[in-house]
């Protein structure tokens, strides 16, 4: 059962400690959402996730069920344990308000009020803020529920093609993880108006990590970034 659950808003940007063993839960119910995603120890920030090693050592460009996002410090701080989507970007990174001004044209509080337009890189700084973090915390994001591919030139394209009502994706903590989310357009989505889908959020406690499990035996480095995990939090040194 969901120990907690609230709506993630149009433009809204959110920050929450995960506590290890937990699972968030995120719904998109319309399937045209993006949601950013940055993470962090939360006992020491300046560990965080790590985009090239999670990649290189997966052998992947996206992420889906079975496989994490490791640290820059070789640990595991979340696992994708369920996914219906089947494709997160990890590549293409977050807008900024020049980006939105230019492309969706001005929108201010007094005109627009809550549905004023909001980018991620200020949702970011403001949910960062809150932690005794700010811009030279920002890293490599991932955008959850975004697939982005590439041409024979390699140039990237988003794919609304994975439009998918009722996707959702869940995210275990392997240890005490500070997640910083923005439900705000993707930098590459080539639609016209500024996408406004709710984002239903679910925190819930997960079952205990076995050796079989799915997301630490895809990968030799993935076990092998669980174990150093496992041993910070028994106190040993690796």
């Amino acid at each position: 059962m969901s120990k907690h659950a609230e709506l993630l808003h149009p433009g809204q940007g959110w920050s929450r400690i995960l506590r290890r063993g937990q699972v968030l839960r995120l719904t998109d119910p319309r399937g045209t959402a993006c949601v950013a995603l940055l993470a962090y120890n939360a006992q020491q920030p300046r560990e965080r996730y790590n985009m090239p090693d999670t990649l290189k050592a997966q052998y992947t460009a996206f992420l889906t069920t079975g496989r994490v996002l490791m640290s820059d410090m070789g640990h595991v701080l979340l696992s994708i344990t369920a996914d219906t989507c089947g494709w997160h970007d990890t590549l293409t990174g977050h807008g900024d308000a020049a980006e939105l001004l230019a492309k969706y044209g001005p929108s201010t509080y007094q005109d627009a009020r809550n549905e004023v337009h909001r980018n991620t890189r200020d949702n970011f700084l403001v949910e960062l803020a809150k932690h005794g973090l700010g811009r030279r915390d920002l890293h490599a994001n991932v955008n959850l529920f975004a697939r982005v591919v590439t041409d024979e030139q390699g140039k990237f394209h988003f794919d609304t093609a994975q439009d998918r009502a009722g996707a959702s994706v869940d995210l275990r903590a392997e240890m005490d993880v500070l997640v910083v989310l923005s439900n705000t357009p993707h930098p590459l989505d080539p639609r016209p108006n500024y996408p406004s889908p709710p984002v239903e959020l679910a925190i819930l406690q997960a079952d205990a990590v076995t050796a079989t499990d799915p997301c630490r035996t895809s990968r030799p480095e993935n076990r092998r970034a669980f174990q150093l995990t496992e041993a910070l939090y028994a106190g040993v040194r690796s």
